[in-house]
């Protein structure tokens, strides 16, 4: 009986681990943020529902890797280029972490950083997230795990020295099991008044053909890298239901990497 027993359970425990493996998720993420003007909508230069509303709306909790230097007190973004509206980066970074978003590190500085290696040597670009880092702490109260260099550009072995601090290091690169690669969305192709490079026939479809690729490899579990900008916000709404009707659900980086990293990566 008390075998049987055990048989019955060790049977549940295995059909559960099956399950999670057979997930098909999505971690959603934005980089270069907070921008106000983007996260909570406009009226003025840049119209449009803001992304949280958007998020919200749809159920979906997302991971924004943001920069250091925005969350200082009464910065609100680029003067020439973002748009105040009444919202401070540090004020915006608070609501998302209180509306159960989740922050991670994109450096303090925003400096592409193989080339700050180079001209200010490595000590300074592990000094550069960990002041992203420390940034982020003094918001969300606990320090992130996961840092995305800028444009993924990063030496050998400054990303072995920040793994060894604690860090992973996510990457687009080949090296990286597939299902912790990071799917580039190309969204920054998509911005400005005349974008040139922007996926066609859109975003979303874009976005979907890499994802049907990686399915083809069996991969059916995705970290989407877009970036804050009102021209991916607008595509949300369509990308988010379309995903949703193959069976996807989303999740924030933290929770993926529990389910997918500590399987394998798959």
């Amino acid at each position: 009986m008390f075998f049987r027993k055990w048989i019955v359970i060790l049977g549940f425990l295995l059909t559960a681990a099956a399950a999670v493996c057979s997930d098909k998720l999505i971690a959603l993420t934005f980089d270069d943020g907070p921008r106000p003007y983007v996260l909570f909508g406009s009226k003025g230069e840049h119209p449009g529902a803001g992304l949280v509303n958007v998020l919200d709306n749809n159920g979906v909790k997302a991971t924004f890797f943001v920069v250091g230097w925005r969350l200082t007190p009464k910065t609100w973004g680029e003067p020439r280029a973002e748009e105040n509206v009444g919202i401070t980066c540090l004020d915006a970074a608070h609501r998302l972490v209180q509306d159960g978003y989740e922050l991670e590190d994109h450096t303090y500085s925003h400096v592409e950083l193989r080339t700050a290696e180079r001209n200010r040597g490595e000590k300074w670009v592990l000094s550069d997230v960990n002041r992203g880092a420390e940034a982020i702490k003094s918001v969300a109260g606990t320090p992130p795990r996961y840092l995305r260099p800028p444009d993924w550009i990063i030496t050998d072995d400054a990303r072995r020295d920040l793994e060894r601090e604690g860090y992973q290091v996510l990457t687009i690169s080949n090296e990286n099991p597939i299902a912790l690669r990071d799917v580039n969305s190309l969204d920054y192709l998509c911005a400005g008044k005349h974008p040139a490079g922007c996926p066609k026939p859109s975003l979303a479809s874009g976005v979907l053909k890499q994802i049907e690729q990686r399915e083809k490899r069996g991969v059916y579990t995705h970290i989407l890298a877009f970036h804050e900008l009102s021209s991916t916000t607008a595509v949300m709404p369509e990308l988010i239901s379309e995903l949703k009707s193959r069976g996807y659900r989303f999740v924030t980086l933290s929770e993926y990497m529990r389910l997918v990293a500590n399987s394998g990566g798959r």
